[in-house]
């Protein structure tokens, strides 16, 4: 669904949450409202120590999404022996140059274990595919070239030498590199993998995450709503982005507003987990149980000029690092796009997130001092936003494709203009 105008759509406007998060401003025990490019700094630096990962040994059948870290070379050739392409009969292409021609059958071999048959001149032997082709067999004649009467089979169709056999190495060679490090491993590599024997493969291990959402008012999803009651979907959101980008989720919890709660299920979540992501209780309200308990362990909040997603914190306890996110659903998803993604695909060994130019497709207004991060659409004549800038407008996010980067310093932007969008 997309908004379209004749006029210039308004980017801000009146975004105050149930949190306050319009309100969130400077004080003098909170620093400076920062840059989106100083926080990313300052997350990465906290995240340091992530970015660095060692490697797992995990099983071919586990490895689906994992990354190699270094190249995997074939043990063995492929195929392993010569063998039949068809099930028919190994013959001499020199005994059935001449057609048709009845060939004495000297047995038969079926994929597995076999013992030794030799084809004679003037015998064949009936195979199966994949079975290992007989010695001084260089030929294989389909069954549907041939007619079975007892002890013989008639030849209808000759076959040169090599036909409807595969050799031995034909696919790959021992020692050929199948798949090389950094790249994710999907279907068709767990395919190969399997194929040459290998059992196990070292992979970037995952960074290991937990999530804790905060609020009085969440319940989950499915139960019976009280008045003044909403169904949490930033923990299921926030690992779903997780997951999405290589991070292994150890735990989902949440919290009510109460200080004692919070720190027991923060010091549960950090027991597990390399970094703990929490979502709401860092504005201004009498009950941000996040800021409330970070703070008196270290503990830093302010807001960066951004909209969605101004208030943010970070801390670190018992060694691990924590990032607090506001608590609207798109405040929560905007925040980790442009401060966790990056540095979760990082340690998870994931290529980087393209972000492009892209013309807009209506013009646009805007206010100094808030980069605007807006929810978009890619269209053929251009990035067309969706709804408007609400944080609590989670259908538009699901309808959007893109973030439309406003820069902060934007007041108005015609049609046509470039702007750089950041794949959701």
């Amino acid at each position: 669904m997309t908004s379209r105008t004749t006029g210039p759509i308004r980017t801000t406007g009146p975004d105050r949450d149930a949190r306050g998060e319009s309100a969130f401003e400077p004080t003098a025990d909170r620093p400076v409202p920062a840059s989106v490019e100083e926080h990313i700094d300052h997350v990465r630096r906290l995240l340091d120590a992530l970015r660095t990962r060692p490697s797992d040994t995990v099983s071919v059948a586990e490895a689906l999404g994992r990354i190699p870290t270094s190249d995997v070379a074939s043990p063995v050739d492929l195929p392993l022996f010569r063998n039949s392409q068809m099930d028919g009969y190994a013959v001499r292409a020199v005994d059935v140059a001449a057609v048709p021609v009845s060939l004495r059958v000297a047995g038969t071999i079926a994929a597995g274990p076999s013992d030794t048959i030799v084809v004679e001149p003037g015998t064949a032997v009936k195979i199966m595919t994949g079975a290992p082709v007989p010695e001084q067999a260089d030929a294989i004649v389909p069954v549907e070239n041939t007619v079975a009467e007892g002890d013989f089979v008639t030849i209808s169709m000759s076959r040169a030498a090599g036909e409807y056999i595969r050799e031995q190495g034909s696919d790959v060679t021992a020692g050929t590199v199948l798949v090389r490090s950094g790249q994710t491993l999907e279907p068709r590599h767990i395919a190969v993998l399997a194929a040459v024997g290998l059992s196990h493969i070292e992979v970037r291990s995952r960074p290991k995450v937990a999530v804790i959402t905060t609020g009085a008012e969440l319940v989950d999803a499915g139960s019976p709503l009280r008045p003044g009651q909403i169904f949490d979907s930033n923990g299921v959101t926030l690992a779903a982005h997780l997951r999405a980008n290589g991070a292994d989720v150890v735990a989902v919890h949440r919290s009510s507003d109460v200080p004692e709660d919070f720190r027991r299920i923060l010091f549960l979540a950090t027991s597990k987990a390399e970094l703990v992501i929490t979502s709401g209780g860092v504005s201004m309200g009498d009950f941000e149980v996040v800021k409330d308990v970070l703070a008196t362990l270290g503990g830093q909040f302010g807001s960066v000029r951004m909209q969605p997603g101004g208030p943010q914190g970070t801390a670190v306890v018992d060694g691990v690092p924590v990032l607090s996110f506001p608590g609207n659903p798109v405040s929560t998803v905007v925040s980790f796009l442009m401060f966790a993604r990056a540095v979760i695909r990082e340690s998870a060994g994931l290529p980087p997130i393209s972000v492009r130019s892209v013309p807009l497709a209506h013009s646009i207004t805007s206010i100094s001092g808030k980069r605007q991060l807006l929810r978009g659409k890619v269209e053929e004549d251009g990035v067309t936003l969706i709804a408007g800038p609400g944080s609590h407008l989670v259908a538009a996010m699901a309808w959007a494709d893109v973030l439309v980067d406003i820069p902060a310093d934007t007041i108005e932007l015609a049609a046509g203009t470039n702007v750089r969008v950041i794949p959701l």
